[in-house]
């Protein structure tokens, strides 16, 4: 019993198959304080690269609504040019800007991650809607840990906030004194770089809850040893349907070799076990090619058919056991056995002279030089 629990604890590493399938259902690690950081530095860079333009595009629209001649406010015609002009102006003045905050939004939750579309992150789910469900999730660890970052990012964020108005309290407060286009220019600069020490400071959350997004993603992933054991016969197939397979791959490659008998030159034999066929084309090939071999009933399924279509089987159970062992199917013979071969060929050739009645009846061969690292007993 004690055995049967422990490989119930998910103490495994998570196994890349397991962590294919979470990336193929949308799980994947995100840091929601990576992507803010993100957004808030790409707005900041971009108010320091566009704030000049920005601030023209505002004074132009403050000039041309606030110096307007007396009969044109009585003139709704000219009231819809001016809001038209003042919205074109604003609208390509803020483009840019907008434009790079839509990058760094999608960009952004890609350093922890990558891209990832999961189709089956779409489809709903009654969990997601469940009222139980949605109340262990409120009182979970991971709530807690949101609540703790939450409260330290408006203290972090909030305090530094603070610090930025007290510093340029001064110059806040003179601000009414300068001239309009002085005031909005003084403005955007103290907009600009109080939002890059704000964004800033959202770093200092993001590099403590990339790591922990990490952990908690591998720690949530994590697998039981029955769990790996269940993946691997998934993966690698039932022993029995793999038993299956092989016997059926073996029936087919064997049917294969069967078909091939027939084109043999020769067949030789330890009659009682072994068989083996034999094709020798010079053209082809610089040596004789095994097309089939066999033991036992296979052997004897050789031999029937080397009978059924007349090609000569020749009784030499040395030299027959030496080719079974040595030989793969399709592969010509070793080195070794040429001479021993090439003994039967040339019977084989005098044996088709002497059916042809253009010659005498040859000697069966009976004794084959095989050398010593190629003898099997």
């Amino acid at each position: 019993m004690a055995e049967d629990d422990s490989s119930q604890e998910k103490t495994e590493e998570a196994t890349p198959r397991r962590l294919e399938k979470a990336r193929e259902e949308g799980d994947v690690p995100r840091s929601r304080e990576l992507s803010t950081f993100a957004v808030l530095m790409a707005g900041s860079v971009g108010l320091w690269v566009f704030g000049d333009r920005i601030t023209e595009s505002v004074i132009n629209v403050m000039k041309d609504n606030l110096s307007v001649e007396r009969a044109a406010l009585y003139d709704t015609n000219q009231m819809a040019i001016h809001l038209a002009s003042a919205a074109h102006e604003v609208v390509w003045a803020l483009v840019p800007l907008m434009g790079l905050l839509a990058v760094a939004a999608i960009i952004g939750p890609l350093g922890l991650g990558g891209w990832n579309f999961a189709g089956k992150a779409l489809m709903p789910k009654g969990s997601r809607i469940n009222p139980i469900s949605g109340l262990k999730r409120m009182f979970s660890m991971r709530s807690l840990v949101e609540l703790v970052k939450g409260i330290l990012k408006v203290s972090l964020v909030g305090g530094l906030a603070v610090l930025i108005i007290d510093w340029l309290e001064p110059e806040i407060m003179f601000l009414p004194m300068e001239s309009m286009e002085s005031a909005l220019a003084h403005s955007v600069s103290i907009i600009l770089w109080s939002a890059i020490a704000l964004s800033a400071s959202t770093l200092i959350i993001a590099v403590i809850d990339v790591p922990y997004q990490l952990y908690e993603h591998a720690k949530k992933l994590k697998m039981s040893m029955q769990d790996i054991k269940d993946e691997f016969k998934e993966t690698e197939g039932k022993p029995e349907v793999k038993r299956k397979v092989r016997q059926l791959q073996m029936e087919m490659a064997q049917r294969r070799m069967m078909g091939d008998v027939p084109d043999a030159d020769v067949i030789i034999t330890n009659p009682t076990h072994y068989s083996v066929a034999l094709k020798y084309d010079p053209g082809r090939a610089s040596a004789p090619i095994m097309l089939a071999k066999g033991a036992d009933q296979v052997a004897f399924k050789i031999r029937e058919i080397g009978q059924e279509y007349d090609i000569p089987i020749l009784e030499a159970p040395p030299l027959a056991r030496s080719i079974y062992y040595n030989t793969e199917i399709g592969d010509e013979i070793p080195e070794g056995l040429y001479i021993a071969v090439a003994q039967v060929l040339a019977y084989v050739f005098q044996l088709d002279q002497y059916m042809a009645g253009r010659g005498p009846k040859p000697q069966n061969p009976k004794d084959f030089p095989i050398p010593d690292d190629l003898q099997h007993e």
